[in-house]
């Protein structure tokens, strides 16, 4: 594979590259293969390895990372180490000053959700499960926070059951219905653009010979209710459709498949970890038996999330112990976090409404000026139903890893792709399921903007990106033919 090697003169904002062979700083223990010089210049700033270089015919100035070899640092060329200096008073230029619009991977801790959670973990320390006088408060806490997240999404009480995160509140509504009905409901039917939590926990019940049927969504990322019904089936015994769309933030529309859900008394669950505390949400008109959520997406912490299951839906447990929460979720609950997550749920009931409106403000902003200062791009998701503050945007004759080192050594924090999945590198699912990955290189960038975002850094992230894409584009032996 080894073929002729071009010497990296015209890379930006790096004009000395080492040539085949040479010492650059490669991260310690770590092997890779990429296809974009922009990321591997960027990796090779972190430790110490040997790479080999080749010639791509699609891209200017990319190659494979063949082999790998440790080496001491000191024996790195020195046209590294005037690479390194550059990148080096970028970042530091940077530092303090970073924007971040990745919202949907995580949201800032609110400081009345702190204040809310520290008593729980300086004084408050008692077991919620113990009757005597240190297990009251810790009690009496995870009563008021369930009651809560209850406001939050309309329900009762006694219908939350606390959680440590999305994911486990998906797995316990597919694996606990699934597996409470089985084997006489073996049939599963869900969207193909779900979150990995529910496509995988739907996928490992196939090992014990569950059946599972994926509808399809349109262009715009949205499901058919008629679908859904005609997936049905008289052995269905649950059926998942998220409510918000993690990475394109289109809304389906629940009240309507819970129609045909009610109609055959079949389970209806919703992964709601996108949309709640984002848009209102109320469980009976949305019609759904089960819906996740997470205090992590609307200011609470890492670690308190819930499952609604309305009364009269059983569930198989994915654990054993002492029984806390009715026996549905046992184990010690983690109290800080809960309390966190009651207090965000009741900041994020007072404030939906000027919440959405900045954020709808924000996202028509980007999306203009996207719009007017970069050529050959395209918006995913439903234009007018999704969630505010979302921005999913393709752009064509650029990759979607180089746009997102890039962005984020510049200072902007955006997701290319599934914030659980991004490490993967693989394509998008959602993107796949909807037709709009189309051919050849397509770099896609999700920004989801918060309520401390502001008008002025939204302009200076459309000011980065066109940056960014301008420079990305000037390699491409595609763009401008």
């Amino acid at each position: 594979m080894q073929g002729e090697i071009e010497h990296l003169t015209r890379l930006c904002p790096w004009d000395r590259f080492p040539g085949d062979g040479s010492l650059v700083r490669f991260g310690r223990g770590r092997t890779a293969i990429v296809r974009n010089v922009q990321i591997i210049i960027l990796l090779a700033l972190q430790g110490g390895f040997v790479l080999t270089l080749v010639k791509s015919p699609h891209y200017k100035f990319t190659f494979m990372l063949l082999e790998t070899a440790p080496v001491k640092s000191h024996a790195v060329r020195r046209s590294s180490r005037e690479i390194n200096t550059e990148w080096m008073e970028e970042t530091a230029r940077m530092k303090g000053q970073r924007i971040y619009m990745d919202h949907i991977a995580g949201t800032p801790l609110l400081p009345e959700v702190l204040e809310a959670m520290m008593p729980y973990l300086e004084k408050e320390y008692g077991n919620p499960a113990s009757i005597h006088h240190h297990g009251e408060v810790p009690q009496e806490a995870l009563f008021q926070s369930r009651e809560q997240v209850a406001r939050l999404i309309a329900s009762e009480p006694e219908e939350i059951i606390f959680t440590s995160c999305g994911t486990e509140s998906n797995n316990l509504a597919i694996k606990g219905v699934a597996l409470n009905s089985f084997p006489e409901k073996k049939h599963i039917v869900l969207s193909s653009i779900e979150h990995y939590s529910v496509l995988y926990g739907a996928k490992a019940l196939e090992k014990l010979g569950f059946e599972i049927t994926e509808v399809p969504v349109d262009s715009r990322g949205q499901v058919n209710p008629d679908d859904v019904e005609k997936a049905l089936r008289p052995e269905t015994g649950l059926v998942t459709i998220m409510h918000a769309n993690n990475e394109v933030g289109t809304l389906q529309l629940l009240h309507e498949i819970s129609l045909h859900t009610r109609k055959r008394g079949i389970p209806f669950h919703a992964d709601g970890v996108a949309s709640v505390g984002r848009v209102p949400v109320n469980v009976d008109e949305l019609g759904v038996d089960l819906l996740s959520l997470s205090g992590n997406q609307f200011g609470g912490p890492k670690g308190g999330a819930a499952l609604y299951c309305r009364k009269g839906i059983s569930l198989w447990p994915l654990f054993h112990g002492g029984g806390q929460e009715d026996g549905r979720r046992t184990g010690t609950e983690n109290v800080p976090c809960l309390v966190g997550l009651g207090k965000a749920a009741e900041v994020a009931r007072e404030k939906m409404p000027e919440r959405m409106k900045s954020c709808r403000e924000l996202e028509a902003l980007l999306r203009n000026g996207i719009r007017q200062n970069i050529d050959h791009i395209q918006f995913n998701g439903h234009p007018e139903n999704h969630i505010p503050g979302l921005v999913n945007v393709s752009f064509e004759y650029v990759e979607g890893e180089a746009l997102l080192l890039h962005m984020d050594l510049k200072g902007v924090s955006v997701a290319g792709a599934s914030a659980c999945m991004s490490i993967t590198a693989k394509a998008s699912h959602v993107l796949e399921a909807m037709g709009a990955l189309g051919n050849g290189a397509v770099g896609t960038l999700l920004f989801t903007l918060g309520e401390e975002n502001s008008s002025e850094e939204v302009r200076q992230a459309i000011e980065t990106l066109t940056q960014v894409v301008t420079m990305l584009r000037s390699m491409s032996p595609l763009y401008g033919k």
